[in-house]
């Protein structure tokens, strides 16, 4: 069997705080430790479905940097390329609980983080052309301006190595100093992806368009093979070479956390499309983890193992 890995992923992980009861977060007094980072998400979705991960970052060496590590390397995910750092400090934040599905309270702790710190210096050429995909989000470059110098490269690299490149824009707009900074930074990097996977509410920031027809397209007419427009509950609209449609949502009969379910969506595409498989089926994949993720607490404990995906 190969040693080379299937797919690499830049990005800043973060102990995450889970309050253990509903309400504002300042009255919560017990909570659950966990695992948080849209990069480290989809990395840990992606391994448990079999894939051969690689994972770059940055941690303090701290016990928050000494947990998040352990808990990657226990997923089977390669940190070889992980730098843990005693001058800087590891990214935290906090989650609280809702009951009605909507989107719970989320308060960061991650300025000057030791991830934040990352530079091109630090990307290993070689170990990244070894791969047979990248894949990227909106998060990581947004943390800071040598972050986003980071990412830029790493996909330029992978395009240029022939390798496929996938961009989630996972929009952060207080990680930006303007909404149009904001517009700006992300488009070019989604015009370096083969695969984009925006949700509507993202692709009409971003694009100024309103269907989801008409932003797969402005993706598609700057270089992007495949576009998956995430439509929520109501499934998700796809644009690819030749074939474009609707899969519709998995029926959820409570949602408990809507935290991560962008992130087991892409897991389940990114799998799939490199599996060989259809678009329609990747975007069935991708719905149907998206589904589990918002049925459980913690942003991964949804992400289902090979034998859990069953066929799909």
């Amino acid at each position: 069997m190969s040693d080379a890995l299937d797919v690499i992923t830049f990005g800043e992980a973060m102990m995450m705080l889970v309050a253990d009861q509903p309400g504002p977060l300042e009255h919560a007094t017990l909570f659950h430790k966990r695992t948080a980072g849209a990069e480290t998400n989809v990395a840990i979705g992606l391994a448990r479905l079999g894939l051969k991960v690689g994972w770059v970052s940055r941690l303090g060496s701290d016990s928050m940097g000494r947990y998040l590590l352990d808990a990657m390397q226990q997923e089977g995910i390669d940190c070889s390329h992980v730098v843990c750092d005693a001058s800087q400090r590891t990214g935290m934040q906090f989650k609280g609980r809702v009951t009605d599905g909507s989107d719970p309270p989320v308060e960061y702790h991650r300025k000057g983080s030791a991830a934040s710190r990352m530079r091109v210096e630090d990307i290993d050429e070689t170990w990244l052309r070894g791969a047979r995909h990248l894949h990227s989000t909106g998060v990581f470059p947004a943390i800071s301006g040598n972050c986003y110098q980071v990412a830029q490269k790493a996909m330029e690299i992978m395009k240029e190595a022939g390798a496929t490149v996938s961009f989630d824009p996972n929009l952060r707009p207080t990680l930006w100093a303007s909404t149009e900074a904001m517009r700006e930074g992300i488009n070019a990097l989604a015009f370096l992806a083969d695969w984009v996977f925006p949700g509507l509410e993202e692709g009409r920031l971003l694009t100024g368009l309103e269907s989801p027809q008409d932003i797969a397209r402005f993706y598609r007419n700057r270089g992007a093979k495949v576009v998956v427009i995430k439509l929520g509950a109501a499934g998700a609209y796809f644009d690819a070479v030749g074939q474009t449609g609707y899969v519709a949502g998995f029926p959820v009969e409570k949602v408990i956390d809507t935290v991560g379910a962008g992130d087991g969506f892409a897991a389940g595409v990114i799998s799939a499309l490199l599996e060989g498989k259809d678009i329609r089926a990747a975007v069935e994949r991708g719905a149907w983890i998206g589904a589990r993720a918002v049925q459980v607490l913690g942003d991964t404990e949804g992400l289902p193992t090979r034998q859990e995906l069953g066929d799909r």
